[in-house]
Parts: C-alpha cells; sequence; structure tokens
C-alpha cells in the first residue's frame, strides 16, 4: 500500500538560459523568453513588485470577467509565428497565444526532471503525457522510451509533431493522439494496456474534438481511476497538476491514495512554483500538484 505524506512539498523552478522569472507583484509577473520580456497576471503575487521598472516587449491584459478573456498590447514587435527557444536538447516555439500562455509552461521544468528521474535504469519506459499541449514534456520524456502524447487540440498537437522536428526527435518512438483524453485512458484500460510512468496536466473546464464537456471536480476521479489501472507494482511515476483551482493539494492526494490503494510507493503533494532571479527572489507558486513515485 502506497504511503501518504501528509506534509506538502514545494517544486521550485529556478529558470534558465532561455526562461527567467524576472519579478513579480501587484497582481502580475514579469518574466524573460529568450530575447523577449512579457508581463502576464498573476493573481497570487499579492506582494509589491522588487524593481521599480518593468520594460517589456508587451503584456497580457485581462478581460473584465473572471471567466478569462483579454489581450496582448505591444510596445515593440514580436515575431507573430513564434521565436525558438531551448532547455537542454529540447527545442520548442514561443509565442504569444490569445490564452494568455507563451506555447508552453516554464513552471513544469522542476517536474520534467523529477520525472526523468524516476525513470532512471527503466529500460525502454513506456509513458503517457494526458492533455499534452504542445510537447516539451513529451520530447523530455521520450529520451527514455516510448511516449503516447494525447491532447484534444489538432493546433496543440501539431505544434507538438513541429517541436519534435525542431528538437530533431521525429524519429523517436511518439504516439501523436488527438482525442478526449478520458475517452483515450478509458479504452487504454480496455484494450489491457499498462505504462511505467503517467502525467496528466487537466483544465479546470474544457471540450474534447467532439464536443466532450470535461468539468475538473467532476470528472477527474473517474480519468485518475482510470489511469491508476494502467499502472502496476513495477511503474514508477503517476503525476497530477492543477491549475486555478479553489482546491488543496491535499484532495489531489487523497484522490491518489483512494486510487493507488493496492500499489506499493509513496504519494506526496504540494505546490509548483517559479523563484525569481536575483539576491532576495521569492517564490511565487502557479500550480498544486499530487504525485506517486515507486522506484523500488
Amino acid at each position: 500500500m502506497a504511503e501518504l505524506v501528509e506534509a506538502p512539498v514545494v517544486m521550485t523552478g529556478t529558470g534558465w538560459a532561455d526562461y527567467a522569472l524576472l519579478d513579480s507583484g501587484h497582481g502580475r509577473k514579469l518574466e524573460s523568453y529568450g530575447p523577449y520580456s512579457f508581463i502576464r497576471p498573476e493573481p497570487q503575487a499579492m506582494w509589491r513588485p522588487r524593481l521599480e521598472h518593468w520594460p517589456a516587449q508587451g503584456e497580457f491584459v485581462p478581460g473584465s470577467d473572471e471567466d478569462g478573456g483579454g489581450r496582448w498590447m505591444f510596445d515593440s514587435p514580436v515575431p507573430r509565428e513564434g521565436w525558438p527557444l531551448a532547455r537542454g536538447e529540447v527545442k520548442f516555439t514561443a509565442q504569444c497565444t490569445p490564452f494568455r500562455h507563451l506555447g508552453f509552461f516554464p513552471d513544469m521544468a522542476p517536474v520534467w526532471d523529477w520525472m526523468g528521474g524516476q525513470l532512471a535504469g527503466k529500460a525502454d519506459a513506456q509513458t503517457m503525457n494526458l492533455f499534452g499541449y504542445t510537447g516539451v514534456g513529451t520530447l523530455s520524456l521520450s529520451e527514455y522510451g516510448p511516449v503516447t502524447h494525447v491532447d484534444a487540440s489538432k493546433k496543440s498537437v501539431a505544434q507538438a509533431r513541429e517541436n519534435a522536428a525542431l528538437s530533431g526527435m521525429e524519429g523517436r518512438p511518439i504516439r501523436w493522439i488527438v482525442d478526449d483524453a478520458a475517452k483515450f485512458t478509458a479504452r487504454e484500460v480496455r484494450r489491457g494496456k499498462r505504462y511505467d510512468g503517467i502525467i496528466l496536466d487537466p483544465p479546470k473546464f474544457g471540450r474534447g474534438p467532439e464536443g466532450e464537456v470535461w468539468r475538473l471536480e467532476e470528472h477527474l476521479p473517474r480519468l485518475v481511476g482510470d489511469c491508476a489501472r494502467l499502472l502496476d507494482a513495477d511503474s514508477r511515476f503517476l503525476f497530477l497538476t492543477v491549475y486555478a483551482v479553489r482546491m488543496s493539494s491535499l484532495a489531489l492526494a487523497g484522490l491518489l491514495d483512494e486510487v493507488l490503494a493496492d500499489l506499493p510507493g509513496r504519494i506526496e503533494h504540494g505546490d509548483l512554483a517559479v523563484r525569481e532571479t536575483g539576491e532576495g527572489g521569492r517564490l511565487l507558486p502557479t500550480a498544486i500538484f499530487a504525485r506517486w513515485s515507486n522506484k523500488g
């Protein structure tokens, strides 16, 4: 039976050559993405900024309602088609999207490293990335064996394939699946499939390619239960991240504790956070997570 660790963990990202959190405060954050800097909303930055001035090429100005919306405002030209960034051998395109993101989630960097650590020494590991977006995590996982990348957005999967080509990884054994994550996972259970590791990063609300409605609080338990059926005592990890919800990481851990009751290992939970650059850099929380690990 997996051990549930009640004390929370903070997984901290510190930036790298092509990304940095420069400052945060007053509900916003200033980040660099290669040669460009941007200001984006960040409700959890409730403190004062450290820097007096925030020079940036652009800022995402949110809409007036809490359900989203908004638009980019630019002070200088930024390539509409995006520009290349890299983290290690993984290369990908950053781009100012209509959803305030830049085409990937930099706070996931410590998660990519953690997954690699869990798979170390495992030959030909079979992994799955649900809600895989533009594939940076998928390409990181592909170093260890075949990956199944699943996302409901045809555009996101196309971008993920382009990132694989940009990285010189188009020949790696990656299955690119455009499908509803819950439906695909249920089919994998019926097929009797198993995986060494699964990562899922579900949205609060979304729609599948055929209009399937996804509501996190309603549909997450069943999806995580199906993920558990794809793991066994020789599997290495399950990693679940959740953004922008009124929910505790301990609740996610409790869900994993229930569905993984028959497996050995360890269940932990906590916050993802990014540390600002420079002396006295603060931790900016970005998401909550729960993870199961089993290295034997």
